[in-house]
């Protein structure tokens, strides 16, 4: 078991404590909706899986280690940044689509954007929420105000490998 697992057993541990001493009752009705999430997380994640092993394939590992590998510079941050933004799906398909990426031999700055990219940019999210609920003003000034954040995380991720002399691969 490594360091994240016992992280996340400890903190699941305090906060059933601190749910228990606010009522019994209230662990099991936790409990319950934890199961029932797991499950759907047990079904969608083998298959989101399955799904970015099958585009890994597709995908040819020396256009993407050309294109957002580490010697792509700045230039591969940017591209980085605009493909995560229109990366399509949540966390289940987003993050197997990345370790493609990943495991293609896209560089660490890279892959700090692409996911930032998906993050900020997340255009399937404009589209159906931020557009029809909040307009095309805010959606606007949110989008001019964090256009540059993506690939400033890219820049320092690649500055913080660099620096700390780090060697982070697949």
């Amino acid at each position: 078991m490594n360091a994240g697992a016992l992280t996340l057993i400890g903190l699941a541990a305090a906060l059933a404590l601190a749910v228990w001493r606010t009522g019994p009752e209230r662990v099991e009705k936790a409990a319950r909706f934890a199961g029932r999430q797991g499950r759907d997380i047990a079904l969608r994640l083998p298959l989101a899986l399955l799904a970015a092993a099958f585009i890994g394939r597709l995908i040819p590992q020396d256009l993407v280690a050309g294109a957002v590998g580490p010697e792509s510079g700045l230039q591969g941050i940017v591209l980085a940044a605009l493909v995560g933004g229109i990366m399509p799906g949540g966390p289940m398909v987003s993050f197997p689509v990345a370790l493609v990426f990943w495991q293609a031999g896209a560089g660490t700055a890279q892959m700090v954007a692409l996911l930032s990219g998906w993050s900020v940019f997340a255009m399937h999210r404009i589209l159906a929420y931020e557009l029809p609920l909040m307009g095309w003003r805010f959606s606007a000034v949110r989008l001019l105000s964090s256009f540059f954040l993506p690939v400033l995380a890219g820049v320092l991720a690649g500055a913080a490998v660099e620096i700390l002399d780090l060697s982070l691969t697949p």
